[in-house]
């Protein structure tokens, strides 16, 4: 059900519990900072990481499996003879410090032999001594495992009672103990949580053979575990639409059962061009998709092309300004700072203090997301602060920031919305997604669907899925709910790089509107 990585060493649950020592650290990366100017380096920093995860993973009435892994480490990386070096150690002492910084220098100087330009890096200040927490109500690693068991079996219980014939439920639970040190004089000490229940429902016609799915509507968060403890705060016409800062994981799975039997007899869509009404808990992925990766540097640059290829976006377009992204409802940022999100810290993996900035203001594209190699290329005179690796033994690069959607500046709620729609589909959840090698031409797909005449929800639908490519799909918004309905969505696991690494991103949205949308018929015969 979840695609788990399980980094690093299984560990009894109390021992997640144990806090790193800080002045330790410091020890540490003092260590590797002296070992590392000795031999060298005009630049050097230090992530001592230690990343903790947890899953609860069950099955109907079953428990299947509670895993609890430790990965501990050093990870030094240093600039010698303009270029770049970097080493990692799971020596977690002074020598093993000192060991890697020496390596990472020797990398570098052996990289220079193949350098045309020098390095260069955007001004950073150092911090001195600093700490930064997510503001989180109740550390998830403290309550028991029972207590876990029995909200998913709770949760599975609920699906079963309201018609599901199979269900599975888990959580994923994450604390990332982050240590980071440069030679700019920082020393910076976080503490990182997150956050993803997550829940798969099947009902099944016993007379045709057929299965209906539907997932949870829960987004993963950069919280404790004081999320498990919402309500559903959202309804139209009967339907979930929303759980707000907290989630209700029973009602959520008996919900999914519902629907997932509703969809078995919904009407399969007709193809054609639909108004789309789109919810959070759908718009993040699209989002993420055609705006978050197409606008990272590195692929407008063409120095990174894995997982779906460069941009569409490039630096012309921007140097333009006057290159409509979207219609003028339209303005998408980028945030760091966001509580709440799977994306907030206080600085990134280079030092560097997190913030909000524009990406595109009233429809036109104004800015990327940069790291401080490639501030200078874009004029800016500080990186973005969205430099990051995934564990203490990757070195870190360019990722995505949390990028979202504002919401509208006038009041309007889902319900005056759909109001305004002849003929439209209503969309809940994230699906099957494809997009191109550019981030331009895309299909997407969701969990549940509505169809909408004459401003009202008539019915479900089935085998729905919308194609457009990014500009003509953000020229087509045409209204945005006000910040009452602004959620976030996101990913645990975005996929970058090579090897690959994964980050954990937020992407946050009210209901939107897009007109006349192609929409096609997705249902196969068999």
């Amino acid at each position: 059900m979840l695609p788990i990585p399980l980094w690093g060493h299984d560990i009894a649950p109390e021992a997640a519990l144990e806090p790193a020592d800080v002045a330790f650290h410091k020890q540490l990366a003092d260590a590797a900072l002296n070992a590392a100017k000795s031999k060298g380096a005009t630049y050097t920093d230090v992530r001592i990481g230690r990343y903790l995860n947890q899953f609860v993973i069950t099955r109907e009435d079953k428990v299947q499996n509670t895993v609890n892994t430790e990965s501990y480490g050093i990870g030094v990386r240093v600039i010698a003879n303009g270029t770049w070096g970097f080493a990692s150690m799971d020596d977690v002492s002074p020598a093993g410090a000192a060991k890697a910084a020496e390596l990472a220098v020797a990398i570098a100087k052996a990289n220079s032999k193949l350098q045309t330009e020098p390095v260069q890096l955007a001004p950073q200040k150092g911090f001195g001594e600093v700490s930064w927490k997510t503001p989180i109500e109740r550390n998830a690693f403290e309550v028991p495992i029972k207590e876990k068991v029995d909200l998913l079996l709770g949760a599975n219980a609920a699906a079963m009672k309201n018609g599901a014939n199979y269900v599975n439920s888990a959580l994923f639970l994450v604390n990332e103990q982050k240590y980071f040190a440069s030679s700019e004089g920082s020393y910076i000490d976080q503490d990182v949580h997150r956050t993803w229940p997550v829940l798969n429902v099947t009902a099944i016609d016993q007379k045709t053979g057929k299965f209906e799915t539907r997932q949870s509507l829960s987004a993963p968060v950069g919280m404790g575990y004081e999320y498990l403890s919402g309500k559903a705060e959202g309804k139209y016409q009967g339907i979930t639409t929303r759980y707000g800062k907290y989630y209700d994981m029973v009602e959520d799975a008996g919900a999914a059962a519902k629907q997932a039997r509703e969809k078995l007899t919904a009407k399969s869509v007709l193809a054609g061009k639909y108004d789309l009404v789109l919810d959070p808990s759908h718009l993040w992925l699209t989002i993420h998709e055609s705006v978050g990766h197409p606008l990272e540097l590195d692929r407008v640059l063409g120095y990174e092309a894995n997982f779906a290829g460069t941009s569409f976006a490039t630096l012309d377009k921007w140097q333009s300004k006057n290159f409509k992204y979207g219609s003028q409802k339209v303005n998408l940022f980028a945030d760091k700072t966001q509580v709440g999100s799977l994306g907030a810290v206080g600085y990134d993996d280079e030092g560097v203090k997190t913030k909000q900035w524009d990406l595109v203001k009233d429809g036109t594209l104004v800015n990327y997301q940069a790291t401080r190699d490639q501030a200078h290329i874009i004029g800016e005179k500080e990186s973005h602060g969205c430099c990051y690796a995934d564990n203490w033994s990757s070195v870190q690069f360019q990722r995505m920031a949390n990028v979202s959607l504002a919401p509208g500046k006038e009041k309007l709620s889902v319900d005056n919305m759909i109001k305004d729609v002849e003929k439209g589909i209503y969309i809940i959840g994230d699906g099957s997604f494809s997009i191109d090698q550019q981030r331009y031409n895309f299909q997407f797909g969701g969990q549940l669907y509505y169809e909408i005449k004459d401003g009202k929800i008539v019915g479900p639908l089935k085998d729905v899925a919308y194609q457009s490519n990014t500009q003509e799909f953000w020229n087509s918004c045409s209204a945005i709910c006000d910040d009452s309905d602004y959620r976030l969505g996101g990913s645990f696991f975005d996929g970058k790089g090579q090897p690959t690494q994964s980050s954990a991103v937020s992407h946050g949205s009210s209901t939107t509107r897009f007109n006349g949308v192609n929409v096609i018929n997705t249902g196969r015969k068999i």
